[in-house]
């Protein structure tokens, strides 16, 4: 893990741009990289019997979500353009307030330090993977096995969803990864995006 900040953009876009994928995640937050990498990162119980992230003491609580977020932070390099992954509306249960924390002040940070940053929803994200948006995990790891094998994800759903955020990201800058149907291209219409120039809409 590197120990500086990364820098964020200051000039025009290059060609080909560099974006990152992020899908935000407590215990498996994917982040992808149109340079062709892919990491899975989180909190991991020290042993089995040990409590899970959320419920562990409030100070220690929040000393792991921070480690989390300084991991994501700093694995990302100077991108850009990074795409994360919205909160899903209707989740609920077990640490949604330790998840909505964790978006907030991933977002925060990356908008304070100048990065562009796309935001997708869950449906959006799956709609640009399959061309379903309501398509399951397992359908979306199909089809970004498929379609990105340069990007291997081991069968992790929140891997196969950053590589997928990471696309759409290249896709709406005008640098596609792949060529994609129009079913699956509609999902970049709909996400939330930047203003970055060189980008196509």
């Amino acid at each position: 893990m590197t120990t500086t900040a990364p820098e964020p953009l200051t000039n025009a876009l290059t060609s080909p741009p560099v974006v990152v994928g992020i899908d935000p995640s407590l215990t498996g937050t994917g982040i992808a990289s149109s340079n062709g990498w892919v990491d899975v990162t989180g909190y991991k119980r020290p042993r089995a019997k040990d409590p899970g992230i959320t419920q562990l003491p409030h100070g220690e609580r929040i000393a792991a979500m921070r480690n989390i977020l300084d991991a994501v932070y700093y694995a990302i390099g100077a991108p850009d353009l990074v795409v994360m992954e919205l909160p899903a509306p209707s989740r609920s249960g077990g640490g949604a307030h330790e998840r909505g924390w964790l978006w907030w002040q991933l977002y925060s940070r990356l908008d304070t330090a100048g990065f562009p940053v796309g935001l997708l929803t869950p449906n959006q994200r799956a709609l640009y993977a399959t061309g379903k948006g309501t398509a399951a995990k397992g359908a979306v790891i199909d089809q970004i096995s498929r379609r990105f094998p340069a990007w291997t994800t081991d069968g992790n759903d929140n891997a196969a969803d950053a590589v997928a955020l990471m696309a759409a990201g290249r896709d709406w800058l005008g640098h596609p990864l792949a060529e994609l149907p129009k079913t699956h291209r509609a999902a970049i219409d709909k996400a939330v995006w930047p203003t970055l120039p060189g980008a196509t809409s």
